[in-house]
């Protein structure tokens, strides 16, 4: 199936979707349905996924795929499940191509590796941030790289610049990720792309959260432990929140209570895109303590959140239709999409979900991307890497 969209700076964007086991041949299928709205031109910047194969069956068909778009750049990694063409495929062997003629942009593409030394760990290969500089994307491997450190510490590494992105997933054990850059296949470390020059880009990040209880200032921690809230045993907190859900709710919030950290102190008022959202990861009956995995100072504001499949599906849509909002009267040529493996069948009827929601949102038809084990994005003009969420970038 073929898709494609333009607009009037020249920018040309088309993606492609095919199934099957012998994956060179479905990346070709891939390619010549992502290439045809190009026109015989050469895509300037093209993105590969591929699930449902062996380590070696995906690096053989990433440098297919690479043989095939001849992009000037190209970038892409292993999948738990792959999605083009309107449909989000999990669980099937299948190859996702997004290619895209970007005549007024600039594209360095890198590849980060990690130094590991008994005191400290450095990740050497990002470049220079430029003034001209946009926006980066990032896949990365989630057993080799530290994704979470790089990420949280970006925003001063790399002077505020944007990163949307996703984790690599569908491998089974460390050493099975493959990643590609410019038809050279890694095993560890991170790939990506910096955009600059002329570009146009909008992006969102949908935590699919909707807040619970009221706000609350944490009054006392034990290192990564939060172990009160406004006064109270944050454990009891958190009780006391469910229980005041109705009854058919409780069962959920078990499962889909989390924590949402503000990111603006001083707002009047808090609603849900105002907070980081971050999982209950334990609890401590005898402290009476709760763990999220991050850190959060004394002072800060925090709530509990609840997800589930209604929602994610309307926070999503209304970020869609603000960003949408937000470009105004200029036209959206098309939009990457990194949404988590823990999203799709998992969560609603259909693993057709966020792509059908993007393409709807933003009224485009070329949306590409992967089911990713982590989903990097900024929150609160903060590069965060994330969970259960849904990461878009939309070029305009």
């Amino acid at each position: 199936m073929r898709h494609d969209a333009e607009v009037n700076n020249g920018t040309k964007i088309g993606d492609g979707l095919a199934l099957g086991s012998r994956l060179t041949i479905a990346a070709d299928q891939a390619v010549s349905m992502a290439l045809a709205p190009l026109g015989g031109a050469t895509p300037d910047l093209a993105f590969v996924f591929v699930s449902g194969g062996s380590p070696a069956a995906t690096a053989e068909a990433l440098e297919h795929a690479s043989v095939a778009v001849g992009a000037r750049t190209i970038i892409g990694c292993t999948a738990a499940g792959v999605i083009a063409s309107g449909r989000g495929i999990e669980g099937r062997s299948g190859v996702s191509v997004w290619v895209a003629s970007l005549p007024t942009v600039t594209i360095r593409a890198f590849h980060l590796e990690v130094l590991r030394t008994p005191d400290n760990v450095a990740v050497l290969g990002m470049p220079l941030r430029r003034d001209s500089d946009v926006v980066g994307v990032l896949l990365a491997d989630p057993f080799s790289f530290p994704a979470d450190g790089f990420i949280t510490h970006s925003h001063e590494s790399l002077q505020g610049l944007p990163l949307v992105g996703g984790l690599a997933s569908g491998a089974g054990a460390p050493g099975d990720t493959r990643l590609m850059i410019d038809g050279r296949v890694h095993e560890r470390g991170a790939v990506g792309v910096v955009l600059g020059g002329d570009l146009s880009v909008h992006t969102l990040v949908s935590q699919g959260c909707r807040p619970v209880g009221l706000p609350m200032t944490v009054t006392r921690v034990d290192g990564a432990r939060i172990v009160e809230l406004a006064g109270c045993s944050a454990l009891e907190q958190a009780k006391s929140v469910v229980s005041a859900l109705p009854v058919e709710v409780q069962p959920l919030a078990v499962r889909g209570l989390h924590l949402g950290i503000a990111m603006d102190e001083y707002a009047d008022e808090h609603v849900a895109g105002d907070f980081l959202v971050r999982s209950i990861t334990g609890a401590d009956h005898v402290s009476g303590s709760i763990s999220i995995g991050d850190e959060v100072a004394v002072g800060s504001t925090v709530q509990f959140l609840l997800r589930d499949a209604h929602s994610a599906h309307d926070d999503l849509a209304d970020l869609l239709a603000g960003l949408r909002a937000q470009a105004g009267l200029e036209a959206l040529a098309g939009a990457l999409l990194f949404s988590a493996d823990s999203r799709g069948r998992s969560m609603f009827a259909s693993p057709d979900h966020d792509v059908a929601a993007v393409r709807g949102g933003l009224g485009v038809t070329p949306v590409a991307g992967f089911f990713a084990s982590g989903e990097i994005g900024p929150v609160g003009g903060r590069n965060h890497l994330h969970g259960s969420t849904a990461a878009v970038l939309a070029f305009g």
